[in-house]
């Protein structure tokens, strides 16, 4: 038999004795054959571990594969900066093949520009989509506009149910905000209150955040609890009553800790912590900003969950690219463990090159 890597479609057309036709007809399941003959020619293709060149069809038929991105702003939060250097970073992997990523951005604080940004990623005719899909309702449309058209897309971030995406990259936040909560559990307090803060993003309209709290809730009502869960949302970071109503709710005396369910949230509520000098309140945030990492270091925040955005959108990219030039179904989901960050495993977070 002939080495598997110089097998061609016409040495198994000769040995399942069908044509040439009928093998590329069974390989990439079009057209009719008839079972007798597909059962033989699978059984050639078994035998000899067969598998199509795809890469090098794609790249003979000069055709480009338009891959969009379609996330926050990165200037407006360092967390969806992260989530662009993986973008940028796919874009480096992917460049030796027929591959264009394109990255589009809306504002992450105004609905209606994401609808503006739906609108001109439709036009790029994309022949797939990674998307993160923090606005809810008006991310639904999108999903209809791309599913009418046959283009696949993955979400990241945050999980939509009954999507038809292909695959969903993220974490599963429920159970993040149940970590959470149990962190904040540790130990002894006799005060008898938790806050659950939503800075920088409407709540209303963000499934993220509200798994987060729920989990956070559920941990505490399923044990004897103690504490009073208090919420407190604010998603416009230039509303005159921001900075207010955080010290007014920092300087309750009853507070035992406060879990912050977004990044930049969580250095913010951190600097006021310092600067009212409360250090007898247990803080837990999310992710490796620079500013978390200062103030994790210097103890005002307690714990940072790490949600690893940056590895989010690149493995979001490349199973996309996976599928349309290989035929590699991706995972339907891909959860990343729900990592927590101390001031004892801070340093290796930081130097390692893969969170």
């Amino acid at each position: 038999m002939k080495n598997q890597r110089n097998i061609r479609i016409k040495d198994i057309a000769k040995m399942a004795g069908v044509s040439v036709g009928t093998v590329d007809r069974v390989i990439h399941r079009r057209g009719r054959v008839s079972e007798e003959a597909r059962k033989k020619v699978e059984k050639i293709l078994n035998q000899t571990g067969y598998q199509p060149n795809l890469l090098a069809r794609t790249l003979g038929s000069n055709k480009t594969l338009r891959l969009v991105a379609l996330t926050p702003d990165p200037d407006q939060d360092d967390y969806w900066a992260l989530s662009n250097s993986g973008i940028e970073q796919a874009v480096d992997e992917w460049s030796q093949y027929s591959v264009e990523i394109i990255a589009k951005h809306f504002d992450l604080y105004n609905s209606n520009d994401f609808s503006k940004t739906i609108a001109e990623v439709m036009t790029l005719e994309p022949d797939g989509v990674l998307i993160a899909p923090i606005f809810f309702r008006e991310s639904e449309e999108l999903f209809k506009a791309l599913k009418k058209q046959g283009v696949p897309y993955v979400l990241f971030n945050t999980k939509i149910a009954n999507s038809s995406s292909m695959c969903f990259i993220g974490q599963d936040l429920y159970q993040s905000g149940r970590v959470a909560a149990e962190l904040l559990d540790l130990g002894k307090s006799d005060k008898n209150k938790i806050a659950i803060l939503h800075l920088y993003e409407d709540v209303e309209n963000s499934i993220h955040l509200k798994d987060k709290e729920a989990g956070m809730r559920d941990y505490f009502n399923e044990l004897d609890n103690p504490y009073e869960i208090i919420r407190f949302g604010l998603s416009d970071p230039e509303h005159p009553a921001f900075k207010i109503e955080l010290k007014h709710l920092i300087k309750d005396d009853d507070i035992h800790g406060i879990f912050i369910t977004t990044s930049k949230g969580t250095y913010k509520t951190a600097s006021l912590l310092e600067e009212l000098k409360k250090d007898d309140i247990r803080l837990v945030g999310y992710d490796l900003l620079n500013e978390n990492i200062e103030y994790l270091r210097k103890g005002t925040i307690d714990f940072l969950i790490n949600q690893s955005p940056n590895r989010q959108a690149s493995v979001g990219i490349s199973y996309l690219a996976n599928l349309l030039l290989f035929k590699k179904e991706p995972p339907h989901e891909e959860l990343f463990p729900l990592e927590i960050i101390t001031r004892q495993n801070l340093d290796s977070y930081v130097r390692s090159k893969i969170h």
